[in-house]
């Protein structure tokens, strides 16, 4: 496993001298194994970060500091040397002491997969959680590209191996193992094309299904890719940026999120508005979800 150095989240003003007294922590993961579609993921977090460069200090919906006082903390680009169970074991062990230690940890992928090692960690720290996830797919493949540890996978893993309560939202697509798996076992999932984009009330009923804590994870191709072009598995008839934010808005509000994470971006040459969208996904949970340290 590598950890190299790499930019801060944010612009110098946001960034925190350590991790014990941040608002929040970055942990930037540089990991892509079994793409199914298009490839860039692992170079993500290093986009973002360069991206999150440019955001400003004050965030336009509360006129306060995204950042709060205690700032962002950024750990070094973790890169897993290994693949499949061998990495999210990695990615786990790497997450687990800022969980253990009470801290808000964002972590920046990186390809869906490394959930499952950030999802592992929270569910040792915070037995009784639940994820929300969106998303454009299900994930609850039990095998994909001959491992149970892929992105298809994330949450058949969640749910099949943590047994964790979990709601899906801006789902678009679905495979026939999946079909059979969610009417198996009476998951209802909050599909796209039964949302009505002027009307954000189902974010209420999501949101009632999780327990007190939750931990959300973001794949980008959640939204559309009028908003989000890149990204490895594009669907269109995605969520648009304010639905994400309303929804990340509400979650905080109404429950405790105990971590985050953001993954599947994918740099395209010649064009800044992924990465910089994914930061500014990135600072909505953290100005939403991160509490305030007590000093």
């Amino acid at each position: 496993m590598k950890r190299s150095s790499c930019p801060g989240f944010g612009e110098i003003d946001v960034r925190a001298a350590s991790a014990d007294h941040a608002r929040a922590v970055v942990l930037p993961i540089a990991y892509e194994a079994g793409p199914s579609y298009g490839t860039g993921a692992g170079d993500a977090p290093l986009h973002v970060l360069a991206a999150s460069e440019q955001l400003e200090i004050i965030d336009e919906q509360t006129l306060t500091r995204w950042a709060g006082k205690g700032g962002v903390y950024t750990l070094p680009l973790l890169k897993p040397d290994e693949a499949g169970k061998a990495a999210i074991g990695l990615i786990e062990k790497a997450a687990l002491p800022h969980l253990t230690a009470g801290r808000f940890l964002l972590s920046i992928g990186g390809d869906h997969a490394v959930t499952i090692g950030l999802v592992a960690a929270a569910a040792k720290v915070f037995p009784g959680a639940g994820v929300l996830q969106i998303d454009a797919h299900l994930d609850l493949r039990d095998e994909w590209n001959g491992s149970r540890f892929n992105h298809a996978c994330v949450m058949r893993r969640i749910a099949d191996d943590f047994h964790m309560p979990f709601v899906q939202a801006g789902i678009r697509t679905i495979a026939p193992e999946e079909a059979a798996y969610i009417k198996k076992n009476g998951i209802s999932p909050f599909f796209a094309n039964q949302i009505d984009p002027h009307d954000d009330s189902w974010m209420d009923e999501a949101i009632e299904r999780l327990p007190e804590q939750v931990y959300l994870t973001v794949d980008v191709d959640g939204l559309d890719p009028a908003v989000m072009p890149g990204t490895g598995t594009p669907e269109p008839g995605g969520f648009s940026f304010r639905q994400v934010v309303e929804l990340v808005r509400r979650l905080g509000r109404c429950r405790k999120v105990i971590a985050a994470d953001i993954t599947e971006v994918v740099k395209i040459p010649g064009t800044q508005v992924s990465e910089y969208t994914a930061a500014r996904i990135a600072e909505k949970i953290i100005l939403y979800c991160a509490r305030e340290k007590e000093e």
